[in-house]
């Protein structure tokens, strides 16, 4: 009976920690949804919590409406995919081969592996090698720099060393080559961490904006998340005007706008979540452990 009772105790402090700390999460989102469907008002008088206040969809008529924000919404979404795409197959290309404790140097191209994840050349070594590529204001600028990142790397091998040699020995009698085991043996084995690598890569696609700002002057390259900054910075350099007495100035961007673009950029990647669910908690785990 104490057992159960600890037991229970535990699952019920379990379930208010959980409860609490999805709260603190979602609260922000939350908050600005409240705000990008709140009129100008309540907002400026900070009525808004987590309910919208006077109920209106002006901000997100004036997102769609900005055939610069549609723009860069199709071509992040071309970026992330293209991207995501060309990772994985650099990744599961360098994966295979160093998962084999067979392969000549694999230590040593373990090592140089592991190095990366502690140090890299800097942000003006890899600005230097990639305007003499001559890449800067296209879209490889974007992709080719980041291909491989080295921690996901790791853990696709850790995956693949845990698939029993058994089925790759089987197929080398039956005259499989290695990239035939690959394709029909290893890679529909390897569903779970493939979809959550391809999610880890996506997101970070999708977030990120410093390497535009390095690379891209073209405006028709520019993501999503860089047309966000944009509207910050905007509004900083507004505010920072106006406190040093430059003139009464509105703000170029309204506060109900600025979060209906953040909504407007956040809600394409968060639809991805569900539908790789099923695999993403597998595997993690199963990469995480050593074999």
């Amino acid at each position: 009976m104490k057992e159960q009772t600890a037991n229970r105790v535990f699952d019920v402090v379990n379930f208010v920690v959980i409860a609490v700390a999805t709260l603190l999460c979602l609260a922000p989102f939350v908050h600005i949804l409240a705000v990008s469907l709140s009129s100008a008002g309540p907002i400026l008088s900070g009525k808004v919590s987590l309910l919208p206040v006077e109920l209106t969809f002006d901000s997100y008529k004036q997102v769609f409406k900005d055939p610069s924000m549609i723009r860069s919404l199709g071509f992040t979404v071309l970026l992330t995919v293209l991207y995501t795409l060309l990772c994985m197959l650099m990744t599961i290309a360098a994966g295979y081969p160093l998962s084999k404790r067979k392969l000549r140097g694999r230590k040593l191209f373990m090592t140089v592996v592991v190095i990366t994840m502690f140090f890299s050349g800097g942000i003006i070594p890899e600005y230097i090698l990639v305007r003499s590529l001559n890449l800067l204001d296209s879209i490889w600028a974007l992709v080719l720099p980041g291909l491989v990142n080295p921690f996901y790397l790791i853990i696709l091998i850790t995956f693949f060393n845990n698939i029993p040699e058994g089925l790759e020995e089987s197929a080398e009698i039956d005259g499989s080559s290695h990239f035939r085991t690959l394709i029909h043996i290893i890679l529909p084995l390897s569903l779970p961490v493939i979809a959550t690598l391809s999610l880890f890569y996506a997101v970070g696609r999708w977030n990120g904006f410093q390497d535009t700002l390095m690379y891209i002057n073209s405006p028709e390259l520019y993501p999503l998340q860089l047309k966000l900054y944009q509207m910050i910075q905007n509004n900083m350099i507004s505010d920072l005007l106006a406190a040093e007495g430059a003139g009464a100035m509105t703000k170029l961007v309204s506060e109900g706008l600025k979060s209906a673009s953040v909504m407007f950029a956040t809600i394409p990647i968060l639809l991805v979540y569900p539908w790789l669910q099923r695999y993403f908690v597998s595997g993690v785990m199963l990469g995480a452990v050593k074999g």
